[in-house]
């Protein structure tokens, strides 16, 4: 087997390998080290000696060996200072002994639940994720989120130490549980998808290692509940909105609106999958928000230029959406296309009511918006001063490029 397939079997592996260990000893930071350092073995080794028959079975044992050694490192250690070492050793644990063939379940999903406990932050939640289920290196999210390593080592640490300090369980939530902490894994991966496709800082408008990272993820999460209609519909989601990717940026890396971008470049594989899954799961039931966003992106993708675009189709799935939530972006995006629907005057005015809302009164989306209404509208001077406004407002560099330019393209 080549390097590159080695490398793709075992970041799959990974979450499973940890999900597995974790489930049988605990000691989840631990456990992690013991995982990475099995991964580190099977890298060197399998290129040149083969993959085992069971090359899952094998990095647990490996994992769970090198757990033992760990902890047994610890408590002498401990025992040296005089200190209580209260370690069991896997040899004493009721639980299989590593050595036991492992067994066919896939500890992944109880892992990624475990990640996304409401006992950590969202911004825990998130790093954690990334590490112990996307097997993404500390210095990868450091960069990808643009802080340095110590800080994320130590938001990753923190994380670690709330779950220890918790007594989180390492095991499927309760039925009533099961459906908050489900939302709470579906908005995680969200998240990471949303800073990857419009990043908040940085001097990338786009950070594709995050949004192919999410998408893998909710691969995963469909592969293990196929009949979880919102995972079908986030999944459909991010392949819809990040076919779009490839026409995003011009040369230079700056913004192309969606009305002005080449579609011929937009990934038609993507569109399709995507188009496939919301088309077979919306019929199954009452849709959820991913699922009218999919839908919404769908009608984005389907049409051949932009002024083909289907916006009273658009418009009626914006209302439905608007009737499940109170999110201010959705409202945003709900204004605009009543202005694409009946004039831009219409969504003018629906801006006028959201300036009243604090969540989103500052943000230089409804600041852009706007200026791009009045744009339509015919009112350039004051188009203007809203896309200074907003470029003013946006932590983007690529972006308040974009609005600056929008801005001065409009002076007399």
């Amino acid at each position: 087997m080549a390097d590159a397939e080695v490398e793709d079997l075992l970041r799959t592996l990974a979450p499973q390998v940890l999900g597995a260990v974790v489930r049988r000893y605990g000691h989840f930071d631990t456990a992690e080290d013991a995982v990475q350092e099995a991964l580190l073995a099977a890298a060197l080794q399998w290129p040149k000696e083969g993959v085992p028959d069971s090359p899952r079975a094998w990095l647990i044992t490996v994992a769970a060996r090198r757990l033992t050694d760990l902890l047994r490192s610890e408590q002498a250690r401990q025992r040296r200072e005089d200190t209580v070492a209260q370690w069991v050793l896997p040899e004493q644990w009721l639980a299989p002994a590593a050595d036991r063939p492992a067994s066919d379940s896939d500890d992944t999903l109880i892992l990624l639940f475990m990640c996304c406990h409401p006992a950590l932050t969202p911004a825990g939640q998130i790093a954690l994720t990334l590490r112990a289920v996307g097997g993404l290196t500390t210095a990868e999210i450091a960069r990808a989120f643009l802080v340095p390593e110590g800080t994320m080592t130590r938001r990753i640490t923190r994380a670690k130490q709330s779950i220890q300090h918790s007594g989180i369980p390492f095991g499927m939530p309760g039925p009533e549980e099961r459906a908050p902490r489900l939302a709470a894994v579906l908005h995680v991966l969200y998240l990471i998808f949303n800073e990857g496709y419009a990043s908040t800082s940085g001097p990338a408008l786009q950070r594709a290692e995050l949004t192919t990272e999410a998408i893998r993820l909710a691969r995963l999460v469909h592969r293990l509940l196929p009949d979880d209609t919102e995972v079908a519909g986030l999944l459909a989601l991010m392949l819809l909105t990040d076919a779009r990717r490839p026409a995003r940026t011009g040369p230079g890396g700056e913004l192309v609106p969606m009305a002005e971008q080449d579609r011929s470049r937009w990934n038609a594989a993507y569109i399709a999958e995507g188009v496939a899954l919301i088309s077979a799961t919306l019929p199954k039931g009452t849709p959820g928000p991913y699922q009218v966003q999919a839908a919404i992106a769908a009608v984005h993708d389907e049409a051949p230029h932009a002024e083909a675009t289907d916006w009273p189709q658009i418009l009626a799935l914006y209302e439905v959406l608007m009737e499940m939530s109170d999110n201010p972006v959705v409202a945003l995006n709900h204004a605009v296309a009543v202005a694409m629907a009946r004039g831009a005057r219409a969504g003018l005015d629906l801006l006028g009511e959201l300036e009243a809302d604090d969540r989103i009164a500052r943000d230089h989306r409804l600041h852009a918006v706007r200026a791009h209404l009045l744009e339509m509208a015919g009112e350039r001077a004051a188009a203007r001063a809203s896309y200074e406004l907003a470029a003013g407002r946006t932590t983007s560099p690529p972006q308040q490029r974009y609005l600056n330019a929008r801005a001065a393209r409009l002076a007399d």
